[in-house]
């Protein structure tokens, strides 16, 4: 907590916004997570079949991706609170539509409009704002934040479950649906401040001409593409883990019990990187954390499916994915100014998001295909291409004399 306390003057203020953020981006991520605990009653109900329904999450993400750089300037504009107000405010029609679901055109339009909400309301949006209170220090928050945001999961699956079981799928639809507008909303109208830095439109000259500009496209191509490399690997690996571990030998029952410590690693490595506070950047960060993803993947492809092996994997990988998701968020800002975070984090969001809905069909198809060293050496050169990109970002870091002239 001494780290989140050097934030900003007073360190109260950030940590009142990273309980409301917290609170709000738990029930934003959990609520959109129902398909993982409903999604076979909404088959049966629906008549679909059960992928069909799961692609109703990669429909919010690619939505979430095409919209993030069309909020941008609603953003950088009217700030992050009332952008996440409208959002939460789309977020409960979203929720109605899909609980009067009778097919797939009204399934995947509510999923559509969940997925525009999304971007309004989840990931990006907090970082945004945290960046508008914090500047450069808000990496510490981005971690805190994204350590008490990894327990979604744990949270409203189990409540998902229970309220399926009391109300079934069509009531969860609308009980989420009432959260964001019972909950979200005020928590957003109440807890975030209205604008954390006036004037946006006329920057001292310095600032602006510094070099943390979105005009250097070289440098935001290198940064797009060593994070949309990890994301590859990491989002597609999420949705293919027990099938990757059966298909290295395991039963089923021993692919669940490693794949469920995984969640458990991720969060103890953001917790790691939390607790080093300002003392390192969001590359660094990433040149650390992308060492152990190829080396996990070396691992698991000699070792023949033996529970050292795979115990390895789970450690290596584990760690080094849970600290990318916080490199993947804070590294924009070691080259962007308050100014330029939000138009670049929101173009940032669109392969990102695309990539996340991309990637679990391209993996399971490598693995039923080909097998699953095809998909381990695919991660692995992803993951290679990644560490490089991010080794020459390394070496385009502004100079001390130029973030002291930001900050300015």
């Amino acid at each position: 907590m001494v780290g989140l306390m050097r934030l900003s003057r007073p360190g109260k203020k950030i940590v009142n916004i990273l309980l409301v953020l917290a609170v709000t981006q738990v029930i934003g991520w959990g609520t959109v997570s129902l398909p993982a605990i409903v999604g076979r009653q909404v088959a049966t109900d629906l008549g679909m079949d059960i992928s069909a329904v799961f692609a109703g999450s990669s429909i919010l993400y690619v939505v979430m991706g095409v919209c993030a750089p069309l909020l941008a300037k609603g953003f950088t504009r009217f700030g992050a609170r009332r952008v996440m107000m409208a959002g939460a405010v789309l977020a409960a029609p979203g929720f109605v539509l899909l609980s009067v679901s009778t097919g797939p055109v009204l399934y995947f339009a509510a999923w559509v409009i969940l997925g525009a909400a999304g971007s309004a309301t989840l990931a990006t949006a907090a970082y945004i704002m945290l960046n508008e209170v914090a500047g450069r220090n808000a990496k510490s928050a981005i971690g805190a934040l994204m350590l008490m945001t990894g327990l979604s999961s744990s949270i409203f699956w189990p409540t998902t479950a229970f309220l399926s079981e009391m109300i079934g799928w069509r009531g969860v639809c609308l009980t989420y649906a009432a959260m964001m507008v019972l909950v979200c909303l005020p928590f957003y109208f109440f807890g975030l401040p209205r604008r954390t830095f006036p004037g946006e439109e006329a920057l001292p000259t310095a600032m602006a001409a510094g070099p943390t500009t979105i005009a250097h496209k070289g440098t935001f191509a290198l940064i797009v593409t060593a994070i949309a490399l990890n994301a590859f690997v990491t989002f597609g690996f999420a949705a293919v883990l027990i099938e990757l571990l059966q298909a290295e030998g395991l039963l089923t029952p021993q692919a669940i019990a490693f794949g469920s410590l995984l969640g458990v690693i991720q969060v103890c490595a953001r917790g790691l990187d939390f607790v080093g506070g300002g003392r390192w950047d969001g590359i660094t960060t990433g040149l650390v954390a992308g060492i152990s993803l190829p080396v996990a993947m070396l691992l698991l492809m000699v070792g023949d499916g033996t529970y050292w092996t795979v115990a390895g994997f789970i450690l290596l990988y584990g760690l080094g994915s849970g600290a990318l998701a916080v490199s993947r968020a804070t590294i924009p800002l070691v080259f962007y100014d308050k100014a330029e975070f939000a138009k670049a984090t929101s173009r940032i969001a669109l392969p990102l998001n695309l990539i996340s809905a991309a990637s679990p069909p391209i993996l399971i198809g490598l693995l039923t295909q080909l097998g699953s060293h095809a998909l381990l050496g695919l991660a692995t050169l992803c993951s290679c291409g990644a560490l490089l990109i991010l080794f020459l970002l390394s070496r385009r870091r502004p100079s001390i004399e130029a973030t002291v002239l930001q900050k300015a």
